[in-house]
């Protein structure tokens, strides 16, 4: 009797965190790319309401600062704040003392021949973030100087990054982790023979 009446009741937790759980999913607006971010994978871009181009930014404040055309501003709540993602950079400016980086995501897999990588570039537009004062910026080859990843000032990396050619950056991959507001903490680039 003792095992029915628990057996009844683990059923009616299980049936009341289920429903509470469906309920929870129901009332989100995110298309399933939120539970992609929050997993700490990149998401893929999700098609725009319209179905005309894939979108990665949420709706949100512009930071300080006219975002670089060709590029979507990016706030507070995005959908990568508590995250980490693989992304592309296309460009990075200096504004107001602060860093922002265009930024879209992409994949790496690991250089069939050699101890590196191969970026896999991701497609839609570029997403405008900005980086914390005190963000990690760890940079290696081609973008550092050495294989091993090392600690470089923000400015610096940006006058690295500007100084090569926009081709040359389609090729280069970088780890970004995320605060709890969207902003970067930490900027790492991947060694690329």
């Amino acid at each position: 009797m003792r095992v029915v009446h628990r057996r009844a009741a683990t059923v009616r937790c299980l049936t009341a965190l289920t429903l509470g759980m469906l309920a929870l999913t129901g009332c989100s607006t995110d298309d399933g790319s939120a539970a992609a971010a929050a997993s700490g994978t990149s998401a893929a871009p999700a098609p725009s309401p319209d179905g005309t181009a894939p979108s990665t930014a949420p709706t949100g404040t512009a930071p300080t600062g006219t975002a670089p055309s060709g590029t979507k501003p990016i706030g507070t709540g995005t959908r990568w704040a508590g995250t980490k993602q693989f992304v592309q950079i296309d460009d990075a400016r200096t504004a107001d003392g602060r860093t922002y980086l265009s930024v879209r995501p992409a994949q790496k897999k690991p250089h069939p021949q050699f101890e590196a990588w191969v970026i896999v570039p991701g497609e839609g537009p570029y997403t405008e973030v900005s980086m914390t004062e005190d963000a990690q910026v760890l940079l290696s080859v081609p973008l550092g100087d050495a294989k091993h990843p090392a600690a470089y000032a923000q400015a610096d990396f940006v006058g690295r990054l500007t100084a090569r050619p926009s081709s040359d950056r389609a090729l280069l991959g970088y780890d970004l982790s995320f605060d709890g507001e969207g902003r970067v903490t930490r900027v790492q680039s991947l060694y690329t023979p």
